[in-house]
């Protein structure tokens, strides 16, 4: 009981408090990646990352977990060697189904990709974005797409976005001339924060995403968690009843010892001798060991009849009536 009850408190002191939420990281930090290339996804806390795990979305199932596909260690998650079906929806998920951030990867079986930032980037801020392939040096000349339109060209491979807004979300890719283009991925641009909540997801609700895998579940109750507060709340009733039935039986016991000496207490009344201010002559008793004037008895008990006898006499020292009361 003392157990159950510890793990119960516990747990509403858990859903009742704000709980550390993780975010997921991923290094390299792109959102694209080259086949074969080696990727280690990450479940960072405040405090510490036990008790998450990495799940994903792709197109050979949903909610796997890092076991599947990867090699785990902790919290974290390595990939020795990325491939076309490693491409989908990555994120953190504790054991009570507490959900983080997600983070789309993309697996190019091309020769160009588009290393772009994979968190959402603050408002404000500024972003850089490389144009990469495997065969050429590592900086070739290279176009920039936004929502299928060029921006510009850059010499250098690279192009910045100074003091990004909301305006700047949307669909990059890149290209290069003789080795083909990058696939796109969504750029995200949040509003500097009040508080320091994790971003939500990389790409917002209802945007169109280069992926078509299902978002991983919201933040609800888990199987667990639900079974478990059905728990609480029953040894709660429990431990109310218990208490409730303590007290009445203290009530009663209390009330009995206040009936029992009640009824140990007997009162008596006084025997009085009542004389008539008029007595009569010695001679005129019919029995001379009877008292000069009549004798009133009474007794008074709780859970007794007494009896006593009651004789009347007139003024004339005559017997006139004579029998038994009944007191109760």
């Amino acid at each position: 009981m003392k157990e159950t009850s510890l793990r119960c408190l516990l747990f509403l002191t858990s859903v009742m408090s704000n709980r550390n939420q993780a975010g997921l990281t991923v290094s390299p930090s792109s959102s694209q990646f080259f086949i074969k290339d080696p990727v280690t996804l990450s479940c960072e806390e405040d405090h510490s990352s036990a008790g998450w795990t990495v799940r994903r979305n792709t197109s050979r199932g949903t909610r796997t977990q890092c076991g599947d596909w990867g090699k785990a260690a902790g919290s974290s998650c390595n990939i020795s060697y990325m491939f076309p079906w490693d491409s989908g929806v990555y994120w953190c998920e504790s054991r009570e189904g507490a959900a983080s951030n997600s983070i789309s990867l993309t697996v190019s079986g091309g020769s160009v990709i588009l290393q772009s930032p994979v968190l959402p980037v603050m408002e404000g801020g500024d972003v850089t974005l490389s144009c990469r392939t495997k065969t050429t040096p590592p900086n070739p000349p290279a176009d920039f797409y936004k929502d299928g339109s060029l921006i510009r060209a850059e010499p250098t491979g690279h192009m910045t976005l100074h003091h990004v807004t909301s305006s700047d979300e949307g669909l990059y890719r890149c290209s290069i001339s003789g080795h083909g283009e990058s696939p796109p991925s969504w750029i995200s641009v949040t509003e500097k924060p009040t508080t320091s909540s994790p971003p939500s997801s990389s790409i917002p609700p209802g945007s169109t995403s280069p992926l078509s895998f299902p978002r991983p579940p919201p933040a609800t109750l888990s199987h667990h968690e639900v079974v478990l507060l059905a728990a609480c709340v029953g040894v709660f009733l429990l431990l109310l009843v218990l208490l409730v039935l303590l007290v009445r039986r203290c009530v009663h016991r209390k009330a009995e010892a206040d009936v029992g000496g009640t009824e140990e207490d007997v009162a008596y009344s006084d025997l009085k001798t009542l004389t008539h201010p008029q007595q009569p002559n010695r001679k005129n008793r019919v029995n001379p060991a009877e008292p000069d004037s009549a004798a009133v008895y009474s007794a008074v008990r709780t859970d007794h009849v007494s009896y006593g006898e009651v004789v009347f006499r007139d003024r004339k020292d005559k017997i006139k009536t004579r029998g038994t009361a009944t007191l109760t």
